[in-house]
């Protein structure tokens, strides 16, 4: 299965995720916190390019209605991705709540 979108690494069929292990320079891997944040930047830079490409369409900057749409298309997906993988958070985090120690 691939990510049209490029916001889940491995995706391609490259291998399995590694777990965070310092890397040659003695530097942690990354972490579920900075991998979150950078897919939440990278939602947000969709979004907005986006909303510039529906301006320029208003403006008369850009003719090409079909960028326009494949440019919301892919900031809707992104969007609704990150909603999906909060939900799962959300789950996850009531679960651990519930057990009892």
């Amino acid at each position: 299965m691939s990510d049209p979108v490029g916001l889940i690494p491995n995706a391609g069929g490259t291998g399995p995720l590694k777990p965070n292990r310092p890397n040659e320079q003695g530097a942690e891997a990354e972490g579920f916190r900075d991998l979150l944040m950078a897919n939440i930047n990278k939602v947000n830079q969709l979004q907005e390019d986006a909303t510039r490409a529906i301006e320029d369409l208003q403006t008369g900057q850009r003719d090409d209605v079909e960028g326009v749409l494949l440019a919301t298309a892919k900031a809707d997906t992104a969007f609704r991705l990150l909603q999906q993988v909060r939900n799962k958070v959300f789950e996850a985090y009531r679960e651990i709540q519930q057990i009892r120690v």
